[in-house]
């Protein structure tokens, strides 16, 4: 009769059976306990015995799993992320920053991509929670999301990365100072003799653009010199394009401060097309410093948000104990470059 023990099935079972604690602890000759010692608060082992551990862990291939483990603690190590999947550089990195900074705190995350108009009373924050989100960040830059925002809110406490300040019970905000870097601007320029400057304007929907806009007017206004604002436009580069391709070359301001990188790569397509030198004829300048703005056709004075503390602040924001702990208004760092000329 074959040996059912050691018959192939068997031993193909075996093989395919994940590793537990309890096997760690027969190969290394000690205690389950000793073993979720080592595990949690390796501090307390013993040097030679931790070895031992460890050897066996290594040995066995063993991973711990998380979801019987969180059964036990009620903690999961999961962060929920809520974007509305925005391909644009701002929200992009700012979600894949928070991802970044949740996994160097020893989370990982879920995320989830709001559809256009969805919103009110969404599941998504039901869901995250359902899966185990210990707590919820959201990437919430234009007025679309706020709806969503609120609804989360009335689940679990939130932390909204967001240009402006959310007036909402359980949410707390993380934001770069958009404002102040619009002033850096204007200072930078008025400081290289530049009188008259024009803001293109990006969507009023979107809170970066209104905090722009508003650092911008407020510069203008310190400064004594003429400031004008244009119309709301889209982000894109065509924009830029047509707004450069409609520009009375017979009155051109001494520079134009385009609301986004991508507007100012549009805009200087368009002057270098019509013959319009930057930045002898006009200087020009963005905003974010996204990759390869120092590359552009001159390389571009722009804006540098600092995403990667942006993903650190809202991570230990919303998975802080304490709730007083401070929301952060990060700074903005102007980037001089070529496209800016001393008046």
């Amino acid at each position: 009769m074959m040996d059912l023990m050691n018959s192939p099935r068997d031993r193909t079972a075996t093989a395919a059976r994940r590793p537990s604690m309890t096997d760690v602890a027969a190969r290394a000759g000690v205690s389950y306990q000793t073993v979720s010692r080592v595990l949690n608060d390796p501090g307390i082992v013993k040097a030679e015995t931790r070895a031992k551990v460890e050897a066996a862990i290594a040995e066995l291939g063993f991973t711990r799993n998380l979801a019987a483990r969180s059964l036990k603690t009620t903690r999961t190590g999961i962060l929920g992320v809520v974007t509305d999947g925005s391909p644009l550089f701002g929200p992009a990195t700012t979600t894949a920053a928070i991802e970044w900074a949740a996994r160097d705190a020893g989370y990982s995350t879920l995320l989830t991509a709001l559809r256009p108009g969805e919103g009110g009373e969404s599941t998504a924050g039901r869901e995250l929670l359902e899966r185990g989100a210990e707590a919820i960040v959201v990437v919430a830059p234009h007025e679309g999301m706020l709806e969503a925002l609120v609804s989360i809110a009335r689940i679990t406490p939130v932390v909204s990365v967001s240009a402006l300040p959310q007036e909402a019970p359980g949410i707390r905000c993380v934001s770069v100072d958009q404002a102040a870097g619009a002033r850096a601007v204007v200072q930078h320029l008025a400081e290289r003799g530049h009188r008259s400057i024009v803001h293109l304007q990006g969507p009023t929907t979107w809170f970066d653009a209104r905090g722009r806009v508003a650092g911008f007017e407020a510069a203008i206004t310190d400064a004594g010199i003429d400031g004008e604002v244009t119309t709301p436009r889209s982000w894109g580069a065509e924009s830029g394009y047509e707004y450069g391709h409609a520009l009375d070359l017979s009155a051109l301001p001494d520079a134009i401060f385009a609301a986004n990188d991508q507007m100012a790569l549009g805009l200087l397509r368009a002057l270098r097309e019509r013959g319009v030198s930057v930045p002898d004829d006009v200087s020009v300048v963005g905003f974010d410093d996204i990759e390869g703005s120092a590359y552009f056709t001159p390389p571009l004075t722009t804006v540098r948000q600092p995403f990667a503390d942006l993903g650190w602040a809202a991570v230990h924001l919303v998975t802080s104990d304490d709730t007083t702990v401070a929301a952060p208004l990060l700074p903005a760092t102007l980037v001089p470059r070529s496209s800016v000329r001393d008046r």
